[in-house]
């Protein structure tokens, strides 16, 4: 197969790097009340999401529900390799807070470096698998949110299509075994 998207970064692999690290950066956190009312509103909606039909719910707190699934065979990444997916991010009330679909570019990364609940999602999926996810807070922007358009404590619900996968050598496997 061929890695040539792998090896060059592309516009939209920083945007979603930019945007998935703001919550690593210093700003003044969210009146406490406004932080209260979304975490309870989030716990609510994760709650109630659970027994949604098709939706699995995993020890850490992620929901996931499967769109498609992409060819038998397919190997799911390591957190270290690069993936190519495209996806949309969206809050529970459906704003739309970032899309590669809308730019047209699929993002380019390594699952170790975004948002938690990504990483745990990204290294159960395989080549070809959309899926819908639903972070709870602290597996998405916690309490710092994501200015100005995620608030403290929200839910993010993320489609995310995993396009492709380019094993980073030494990464615990071949890079024959990757794409089998």
């Amino acid at each position: 197969m061929n890695f040539a998207w792998a090896k060059r970064p592309t516009a939209a692999a920083f945007a979603l790097s930019a945007l998935l690290g703001l919550a690593a950066c210093g700003r003044p956190a969210a009146a406490p009340e406004d932080l209260a009312r979304n975490a309870a509103e989030s716990a609510a909606f994760m709650k109630q999401n659970a027994s949604e039909e098709g939706v699995q719910t995993l020890p850490s707190g992620l929901q996931y529900k499967v769109v498609a699934s992409g060819p038998a065979g397919g190997v799911s990444p390591d957190r270290n390799d690069l993936v190519k997916v495209d996806y949309e991010g969206t809050l529970t009330d459906g704003t739309v807070f970032d899309s590669s679909f809308k730019r047209g570019a699929p993002a380019i990364f390594s699952p170790e470096g975004v948002v938690p609940g990504w990483t745990e999602a990204l290294q159960m999926m395989k080549p070809g698998d959309e899926w819908i996810l639903f972070l709870p807070p602290e597996l998405g922007y916690g309490e710092m949110g994501g200015p100005p358009m995620i608030p403290g404590n929200a839910v993010l619900v993320f489609r995310l299509k995993l396009l492709d996968v380019a094993p980073v050598p030494g990464g615990g496997r071949g890079v024959g075994q990757a794409m089998g």
